[in-house]
């Protein structure tokens, strides 16, 4: 198999583009976006581990003296550095046959035409910003940079479609944002609550919710329902399984840990699940945040769709902590959406109990300002378990 070099990119959203094209069409190097603001200390941590051959930076390329462990293999486009929300950093190796894969789906999947723009206001080090600017040159147009979701950005460009986390709609209709100047809006990276879709429709949304990760070259399943080539089941451990064209191939400098997570051509998530007899998917939760009570297992991810559910709940999190005598109580961490009114435990508790077994129900509350969140979007679990409870 042929190698091929990789180049890092400490390059913004506009200038990362041409580099990603080529490395798309075989042109040029694979590409391991970088976020030029992340503390210089940290970019040389990753530059160190992933070794790549260049970095590509504002000023040209510099080479970085460092010895690959391993070049990219023949095929591979881009390289994500993802860690999910509570695992160790990897390198992910997306083939561009993958990423041109999805990003077609994709724009099959929600009627977008030829020269229909993007607006690009997420992280183009992660795998949803990055498929902002595959989707745009499979359209065969230049997408919209932004800091943050323009509405007044999409209109000028007859209605762009956009990516967004929960967090960032949250915030455009807490600020009573017409949502109608967008095309379509790409809700991934966490849950959505019903409330929160239903106030986008409200809003004028036409929200598309997704599900997927780095691995699956992001979301795969749009509204439950898989994209073109995609398939997902259920494992006996109640795992979901993906296998299709938009998997991964490997992680760089981990050998046989690829192999260990996508066997038989299947992929297996860290999630809980199922599938309906439609084919839909439901997810769950996290196997990993499976929370033993009083001998009763509670899945932390439904406890917080259920919390978000709660009119006075803007955003929630739920993990266990260590109880003498329940094993782990079910702790919850909630943004309030008045701050000056934040609900209490006991009714909180009685929310949950109306849904889930009373096993479920929340021992123990904290209230936040707002909610600490990973690039993606989801809450910062590991922040939230290690901060002082007090």
């Amino acid at each position: 198999m042929s190698e091929r070099p990789l180049y890092a990119a400490l390059l913004e959203p506009a200038d990362l583009l041409a580099p990603l094209a080529a490395a798309l069409d075989g042109t040029g190097p694979a590409v391991l976006p970088l976020d030029p603001s992340l503390p210089a200390a940290r970019i040389e941590q990753l530059i160190t581990e992933l070794g790549p051959d260049a970095v590509l930076t504002p000023d040209g390329p510099r080479r970085t003296g460092y010895r690959p462990g391993r070049p990219a293999a023949e095929g591979t486009a881009v390289v994500i550095v993802t860690s999910g929300s509570t695992g160790q950093s990897k390198g992910v190796e997306l083939s561009a046959a993958a990423l041109l894969h999805s990003a077609r789906a994709s724009l099959n999947r929600i009627g977008a035409r030829r020269g229909e723009r993007w607006l690009c206001c997420l992280p183009v080090s992660h795998i949803a910003g990055i498929q902002v600017l595959v989707r745009s040159l499979v359209a065969g147009t230049v997408p919209v940079i932004a800091d943050r979701p323009d509405p007044g950005l999409a209109a000028s460009c007859g209605g762009a479609h956009v990516s967004l986390v929960p967090t960032q709609l949250r915030r455009l209709l807490s600020a009573g944002t017409d949502l109608g100047p967008f095309g379509t809006i790409l809700l991934g990276g966490a849950g959505a609550p019903a409330r929160l879709l239903a106030e986008a429709a409200g809003a004028g949304g036409r929200v598309v919710t997704t599900y997927g990760m780095t691995e699956t070259c992001g979301g795969c399943v749009y509204d439950g329902m898989p994209l073109d080539g995609v398939r997902v089941a259920a494992g006996p451990d109640g795992r979901i399984r993906i296998a299709g064209p938009v998997l991964f191939t490997g992680y760089r400098d981990r050998h046989g840990l690829a192999a260990a997570a996508a066997a038989d051509g299947w992929f297996s998530t860290s999630d809980l699940g199922s599938v309906g007899s439609s084919g839909r998917l439901t997810v769950r939760g996290r196997a990993d945040d499976v929370i033993n009570t009083g001998g009763e297992k509670v899945i932390a991810g439904e406890v917080a769709a259920v919390l978000e559910s709660c009119p006075a709940v803007a955003a929630a999190a739920v993990f266990g902590r260590p109880d003498d005598e329940w094993g782990e109580r079910v702790t919850a961490v909630v943004e309030p959406v008045d701050p000056a009114a934040p609900p209490d435990l006991a009714a909180l508790r009685a929310h949950v109990r109306g849904v889930l077994p009373a096993s479920a129900a929340p021992r123990e509350l904290r209230i936040v300002g707002q909610m600490p969140l990973l690039p993606s979007g989801k809450p910062d679990l590991r922040r939230l378990r290690t901060e002082d409870p007090g």
